[in-house]
């Protein structure tokens, strides 16, 4: 069985679009035709080598879909033909199985324990939740990833408490969904900062009571401490991954309080800092994917969204086909897009 894919050959190159042979299910492994996947910051950042150089070249990408199950293999009991489903890379409940191995024209194409830029995947069982099929695959893909980490960011990583002072660096992405979980932990206030109006705009739609434009290049510390009155908010997080902007998110945070960074900072640079605030009760921390647990978490927040507590739908701005994938990327890197999906 074929299936069209995106393909990272080269490190800083476009991805290649073709088509690859799927491999045979083995043990823990299921077939899932995509519906819907989300491009996510960590593509980019695959193909841009934060991380450093990629030893598993050439592999396919993605790691957040919505999809339907076609086939199981052996041992698979968690999903079962038919189901509907959010693809995540957060470990859930099932089989941890071995990673496929995808054909190109001869050549081994690694695929990891989940991918979502290619039509047909083999998929990790414990890489796959269950959802009702009212859900749409635009809302599973956004659980995979942005709902998940973004409220797991705040409440298992910051743990933030009602009434804390939450300011978010970076509002695209998993920003924009750590801006609605501090709305829904009950935060106040919740300033978003970001370089562009429009992700500012969604951002204030969506949780924060306070926004402020860098664009400019104003300094942001000074604009908070004046939204909280001379105060340092009690928890700051920080989706750039950007030492400079890391460096004031922790000067900013207040003595007792929580930085949290969910931005990863290339693998070639460095953050200095002084870490005599440290003893004194200032926490540092990095987030791993808020620390969610997808099959505990995804039904969790669709009880929320079948109440009509929150509706995460307006987050996608821009849709592709997958054979656009690449400018989609390239329209990400602009800043324009919030949330983009490729359509299958």
């Amino acid at each position: 069985m074929k299936t069209p894919a995106a393909i990272l050959v080269e490190q800083q190159k476009p991805l290649i679009l073709d088509e690859v042979t799927l491999p045979s299910l083995s043990y823990g492994h299921v077939l899932v035709e995509l519906k819907v996947s989300r491009i996510c910051g960590s593509q980019i950042g695959e193909i841009d080598g934060v991380k450093g150089p990629d030893r598993y070249l050439p592999h396919l990408l993605g790691h957040e879909g919505g999809g339907v199950v076609l086939e199981i293999g052996p041992e698979v009991t968690h999903v079962k033909p038919g189901d509907h489903v959010v693809l995540h890379w957060r470990e859930g409940v099932g089989i941890q199985s071995r990673a496929p191995v995808y054909d190109w024209n001869g050549v081994k194409t690694n695929g990891g324990y989940v991918t979502t830029f290619n039509r047909y995947a083999v998929v990790s069982e414990n890489r796959l939740t269950p959802i009702p099929s009212w859900v749409s695959f635009d809302i599973a893909a956004l659980l995979a990833d942005t709902l998940t980490t973004g409220f797991g960011v705040v409440t298992n990583d910051a743990q933030v408490k009602i009434g804390e002072s939450v300011v978010i660096v970076g509002a695209g992405g998993i920003g924009l969904g750590a801006i609605l979980g501090a709305k829904l932990a009950g935060a106040y206030p919740i300033v978003a900062v970001d370089l562009h109006a429009h992700k500012l705009e969604v951002a204030h739609r969506y949780g924060a009571t306070h926004v402020i434009d860098v664009s400019g290049g104003i300094d942001f510390t000074a604009a908070v401490r004046e939204i909280l009155k001379g105060r340092s908010p009690d928890v700051v997080i920080d989706g750039t991954g950007n030492p400079e902007v890391l460096e004031k998110a922790f000067g900013l945070t207040a003595s007792k309080g929580r930085c949290v960074i969910f931005g990863v900072m290339r693998f070639d640079r460095k953050l200095a800092l002084n870490t005599l605030p440290l003893h004194f009760g200032k926490l540092l921390t990095g987030s791993h994917g808020g620390a969610s647990q997808p099959s505990i978490d995804i039904p969790r927040y669709l009880r929320m969204i079948e109440g009509g507590i929150f509706d995460p739908s307006g987050f996608v701005s821009h849709r592709f086909r997958l054979e656009e994938v690449n400018e989609g990327i390239a329209r990400m890197r602009s800043g324009e897009v919030i949330h983009a999906m490729i359509d299958f």
